[in-house]
């Protein structure tokens, strides 16, 4: 037998059409939870009501980004998207990038106040063709105070009472640490709509492992549930790391021709050190 590629071999064996678990976004396999099913609430509401700002925070790998990609899915063709992924820089810089994100060619050597100027009136056009503009920021944890409050003041930019510009800012837990600072309290009291994405229960992980094995083309228990209290306690229910130990425990069922990756192959992936997450023990 051939395996000399275990992750695409595995579909054949065990029937999936694609592989289940993998570590990049992908809206297509996103599980509902109860946690994501808010957090994308929130989002819609955010965007429904045009609230200036709406915070979304959570633990890395916890799902943010593919809430995102879903979100932008159902983005209605009059909203201009801006969207950044990892803004990084001071005063001024910050202008780059949104000017970079909306498309707005603009001269590198130009003054800040000419930079605001040349955005402020791209707001004004994208408004008077009866267009909004919503600007993404992603890994907002990166962001400086000095950066978040010059966003906040992008905000304060309005016609006839109507926001121009609305934020979605998504970041790991230290960025809602960080608008919580009293000298980011005239930001904070601009967020409208805010969620914190934690981590997956036990009984969630097992519903998440099913749903994603199922949509793959499984039956679902190609993982054992019996394996699922362990793989929630080395994961500590973060989505990302449980794809990773649910991919490793495939394909070691795979190799040793098993129909269903057992609990005894959790533990065989992890005494081998082959699962690198950081909740391991």
């Amino acid at each position: 037998m051939n395996k000399t590629a275990p992750t695409e071999i595995y579909n054949s064996h065990f029937g999936f059409a694609e592989r289940p678990f993998t570590l990049l976004p992908d809206p297509e396999f996103l599980y509902w939870s109860r946690e994501h099913r808010l957090a994308f609430t929130m989002l819609e509401y955010g965007m429904m009501t045009r609230t200036p700002i709406t915070v979304i925070t959570g633990e890395v790998g916890a799902g943010k980004t593919t809430l995102l990609q879903y979100l932008l899915r159902s983005i209605t063709e009059d909203v201009d998207i801006g969207l950044i992924s990892n803004a990084q820089g001071g005063r001024g810089e910050l202008l780059q990038w949104v000017l970079h994100a909306f498309s707005v060619a603009f001269d590198p050597n130009c003054s800040y106040v000419q930079l605001f100027q040349l955005l402020q009136d791209h707001m004004l056009d994208v408004y008077a063709n009866g267009r909004r503009m919503v600007l993404i920021i992603d890994e907002a944890q990166n962001l400086t105070p000095e950066t978040i409050e010059e966003l906040r003041m992008l905000t304060n930019i309005n016609s006839n009472k109507d926001e121009l510009l609305q934020l979605i800012l998504v970041g790991q837990p230290e960025f809602r640490d960080m608008i919580r600072r009293p000298e980011l309290r005239q930001f904070l009291q601009r967020v409208g709509a805010s969620f914190h994405l934690g981590s997956m229960a036990q009984e969630t992980v097992g519903e998440y492992v099913a749903h994603r094995l199922r949509f793959a083309g499984g039956t679902g228990a190609e993982i054992d549930p019996a394996a699922i209290p362990l793989i929630h306690e080395v994961t500590g229910g973060v989505p990302r790391l449980v794809n990773q130990i649910c991919d490793l425990a495939l394909v070691y069922a795979f190799a040793a021709e098993q129909p269903a990756a057992t609990e005894e192959t959790v533990r065989s992936v992890l005494s081998d050190g082959v699962y690198l997450g950081g909740y391991a023990s």
